[in-house]
């Protein structure tokens, strides 16, 4: 797969967790094969090494379609000046995974990220398995490869499958199929992705207003007056100023246009803050992909 964006030394790609993890395999799934992905224990880490150029982008889960938003990203994204270079949405298909050679009638607990097994607990019941909960999908399956248990499986990808050699006993274990994860790429480079009339595209921004009735009214108006599909509103606490709020809103097109630069432009007049996070093509593509 070619990289959905094309800069110079984009080959070093931090994301959180261990390798085998649903954000590495968003990683190789936008950008292509042809990087470096480096493992960091927290999302802070991710965000750090792409400030300190120790990687050139950055891959981190903003929401799932499932469990909601992840607040702590937003927050970061106010904490480091990092801009949005573009999204991925990957089908969450949590495979049960165990050492080769294994069926399915011997394994008596399943390991894996709470979240996780909280998205498979009916078939997990079904099934006669005793849920262990551990720290990320990818470190369960690390588990199992290096405990060498026979009795144990693990909830995670395919792609951790591959880079554990464990066998898939089982695909699709979640209890409902409509489960993605919108992935962001971040990248210290300032300038928005080259705009193409041809291509569709989605940007991001986050801004204050006054405490003031019809505020949040009057500044969703500047979109809906010129027909500007919005795709997510998010608030979040401003810290230190007890029941202020910022608003990450995403919406549909490039700053680059008329129509939505006349729309930041009469945002900005009510917004006392109003920050671009960045201009990017829009994943459309929800098909569920397989990496191998």
């Amino acid at each position: 797969m070619t990289p959905r964006i094309s800069k110079k030394h984009q080959t070093n790609v931090a994301f959180q967790g261990e390798p085998g993890a649903y954000s590495e395999a968003a990683a190789y799934l936008h950008f292509g094969h042809d990087i470096t992905t480096l493992p960091c224990e927290t999302f802070d880490q991710v965000f750090y090494s792409v400030t300190e150029e120790e990687a050139s982008q950055g891959v981190i889960p903003i929401e799932n379609s499932l469990a909601g938003s992840i607040h702590r990203n937003y927050d970061l994204m106010q904490r480091y000046d990092l801009m949005i270079t573009g999204e991925y949405y990957l089908r969450v298909n949590h495979c049960l995974l165990a050492l080769p050679g294994v069926q399915l009638k011997e394994i008596q607990r399943v390991h894996s990220h709470p979240q996780a097994l909280a998205q498979c607990e009916a078939n997990i019941t079904k099934l006669g398995l005793s849920p262990i909960a551990e720290r990320d999908t990818a470190g369960s399956a690390r588990w199992v490869k290096d405990n060498e248990d026979r009795h144990a499986a693990a909830l995670a990808s395919r792609h951790a499958a591959s880079v554990y050699n464990l066998q898939v006993l089982r695909e699709n274990m979640e209890d409902n199929p409509a489960n993605f994860t919108r992935f962001l790429a971040l990248s210290k480079d300032t300038q928005s992705v080259e705009f193409n009339d041809e291509e569709d595209f989605k940007t991001s921004i986050v801004f204050s207003l006054p405490n003031k009735p019809g505020s949040l009214y009057k500044a969703l108006s500047v979109f809906a007056l010129r027909d500007i599909d919005l795709t997510k509103i998010e608030s979040r606490p401003i810290a230190g100023k007890p029941w202020e709020y910022l608003f990450y809103i995403d919406f549909a097109g490039h700053i680059g246009t008329d129509v939505c630069s006349r729309a930041i432009n009469h945002l900005n007049e009510t917004a006392p803050f109003l920050e671009i996070l960045g201009s990017y093509k829009r994943h459309k593509n929800n098909n569920e992909i397989v990496l191998e």
